[in-house]
């Protein structure tokens, strides 16, 4: 069997925290919609005390090209990211999130409009519509987004969305925090690169439940948020290096 280069293998990368069985059914819906081309799964199993692991054999068992990434303890969808980014093998990362959300029969358009955007272009990010999370959330959600496109002018209604498909190397020069993962389309802006935006619709969770709170998540958030308007204000832009011979 042919190796498959990194410029076609594409690494979809899923943080996931006790979601065993939502990954029985979402780890077969991302081979189907991958079907026909090289990819890679990378479950990176932040802390698990469910069945994840015994799942995730199972599916390497029938073939499927998964790989199994474990935190020894949880550390956040952040950190689980970036786990999987630095192990991924692919010159494009796929992330989406680890709850059934997030429909991988989006995946192949994400991945048809990064191509079709050019190399100027980093990433381009999923952007729910018709949400299916409590009333409670969302609000939470209109009220974040609507903050941070003032104070960081990312231009990006639905950061918080889990599908996005970026290039592996501009993923590789965002600066890390624990909650960077709701601040990737403003930090690849940072890098000078554009970002675009898929509408897709959002599914409800099947199974658990999720593993973040409003209160938690905002207060943490204010802090971030000015976290990041300081990185961008520090940043003199990416520098156009040349090496001579």
């Amino acid at each position: 069997m042919t190796t498959p280069s990194a410029e076609t293998l594409a690494s979809v990368v899923i943080p996931a925290k006790n979601e065993a069985r939502n990954l029985e059914f979402l780890l077969d819906e991302v081979a189907a919609a991958l079907a026909g081309r090289p990819f890679e799964i990378l479950v990176v199993d932040d802390g698990s005390t469910d069945d994840t692991a015994a799942v995730l054999t199972a599916k390497r068992g029938t073939g499927l090209p998964v790989r199994h990434i474990r935190h020894a303890r949880s550390l956040g969808q952040s950190a689980a990211v970036r786990s999987g980014v630095i192990r991924a093998h692919g010159a494009v990362i796929v992330t989406m999130d680890g709850d059934g959300q997030n429909d991988p029969a989006n995946i192949p358009r994400l991945l048809a409009a990064l191509e079709a955007a050019g190399p100027a272009t980093g990433a381009v990010s999923g952007q729910r519509r018709k949400r299916t999370d409590s009333g409670g959330k969302q609000w939470a959600s209109r009220l974040a987004n609507g903050l941070r496109r003032r104070v960081l002018r990312d231009e990006t209604e639905d950061s918080g969305c889990g599908l996005r498909a970026v290039r592996r190397e501009v993923f590789l020069l965002l600066p890390f925090f624990d909650g960077w993962h709701r601040y990737i389309p403003a930090l690849i802006l940072r890098e000078g690169y554009a970002v675009s935006a898929l509408d897709i619709v959002d599914r409800p969770r099947q199974f658990g439940r999720s593993n973040y709170g409003i209160l938690d998540r905002g207060l943490r958030g204010l802090l971030d948020l000015f976290g990041v308007w300081w990185l961008k204000r520090r940043f003199r832009g990416r520098a156009d290096v040349t090496e001579l011979p």
